[in-house]
């Protein structure tokens, strides 16, 4: 979004067309809404503004549910943003520590202030944007002089040497291109604020920083909290937490969100991992924020499970097992990976609807799915992965 089309959508007129627009959910739905504004007379910035808005308000509600609709957004502050739940789950974890105050440093659309002004903090929201700083002031509207906004870089705004106990800093440094239409992945060194200065900050006081999940681990400072959080089965991201947002004696923590429900697993350090052993009962596929934070070995004492090679992420165990740390299957037949023997497999157990997932195995799914031949009623999961034993085809079923 340009300038020239926030100013002309944050206007009465402008407001009150994009409430009265309602959704607009398909690429049909912005050409028909298009041709009828511009047909009523409106400019062509305040329907560019006012038509992609109601379009990015369809795509945030898995974001920001039933709040997307009274928000703005631009595509790549959208994209970038938390999730409001995961939101919550940082609010939460300030106001334990005893915060009360936050600067969010690279606030972007607003979405973690959003959860920490709910929570009942003070917040000082800092974007070097200044588009996307105007729309996260309007989304921080509604909590008044308890969530202020400021246009400006990080490391000009960030809060002075000793900082108060109570008083915490959330660094979300761009890892994106500068602009609000397209994004781009960027290297490591071009991280702003600098991953050093952020890391620097994080020394003098609490302090919540988020990353990409696939942060190189080389990089993580050793004083720090890192958690992976993943997301209805999608690691989101990672958060390192230093001073009184760290916990006593976690040093890795993953934490897996399934809509209203969290669990965690966490330790001291990376987990050492358990032996492999032959193929069981079961096959259990660990979480992405259990494989990142490298606690694969945790979870599988958890379960009386070993893996199924020293190189792979499954793990393996003869009993059934319902955790939130796993997907877990039981298996029907093993056979070599080869399209003959598994199209065998496949035909003597009447399957015709398959999941294919691999692991270990240089090879493309949706291109190994056109070899096979499914003319079956029944349904299973295709796991292709590596064993000691060589290449392998699992036909299991999903544990509900």
């Amino acid at each position: 979004m340009e300038m020239s089309e926030l100013t002309a959508l944050l206007t009465r007129e402008g407001l009150t067309l994009l409430d009265a627009l309602g959704p607009v959910e398909s690429s049909a739905d912005v050409a028909r809404a298009v041709s009828r504004l511009r047909a009523a007379g409106h400019s062509p910035d305040l329907v560019s503004a006012v038509v992609g808005q109601a379009h990015l308000r369809v795509k945030a509600v898995p974001k920001f549910g039933e709040f997307a609709a009274r928000m703005l957004f631009t595509r790549a502050g959208l994209e970038q943003a938390t999730r409001l739940r995961v939101a919550g789950l940082h609010a939460a974890r300030m106001r334990r520590a005893g915060i009360t105050r936050v600067d969010d440093l690279g606030c972007g659309i607003g979405g973690d202030s959003l959860a920490f002004a709910a929570a009942g903090l003070t917040v000082r929201a800092v974007d070097a944007d200044e588009v996307t700083a105007a729309i996260a002031a309007y989304n921080l509207a509604p909590f008044g002089e308890e969530a202020t906004v400021v246009h400006g870089a990080a490391e000009e705004h960030a809060p002075a040497g000793g900082r108060a106990a109570t008083s915490a800093v959330w660094l979300d440094p761009a890892r994106r291109t500068a602009g609000h239409s397209e994004t781009q992945r960027v290297a490591a060194a071009d991280y702003s604020p600098a991953l050093d200065w952020c890391f620097s900050l994080a020394t003098q006081g609490p302090t919540g920083i988020k990353l990409g999940p696939g942060l190189d681990r080389d990089l993580i400072p050793r004083d720090v909290e890192a958690q992976w959080v993943s997301a209805d089965g999608s690691v989101v991201e990672l958060v390192l937490w230093s001073g009184a947002l760290m916990r006593d004696g976690v040093r890795r923590a993953a934490l897996v969100v399934r809509g209203d429900e969290t669990h965690e697993l966490t330790a001291a350090a990376d987990a050492e991992d358990e032996p492999a052993r032959g193929l069981g009962a079961f096959v259990h596929e660990p979480d992405g924020a259990v494989i990142r934070a490298r606690l694969i070995g945790e979870a599988a004492r958890m379960l009386d499970a070993g893996m199924i090679d020293p190189q792979i992420a499954y793990l393996t165990g003869d009993s059934a097992v319902t955790s939130p740390f796993v997907q877990s299957f039981r298996v029907r037949e093993t056979v070599p990976a080869h399209v003959k023997t598994v199209n065998a497999m496949l035909k003597a157990h009447d399957i015709g609807r398959l999941e294919i997932k691999k692991r270990g195995m240089d090879v493309d799914p949706a291109a190994f799915r056109r070899k096979l031949s499914l003319r079956g009623d029944a349904e299973g999961t295709l796991l292709l992965t590596r064993t000691p034993a060589g290449r392998v085809a699992i036909l299991a079923d999903r544990v509900r």
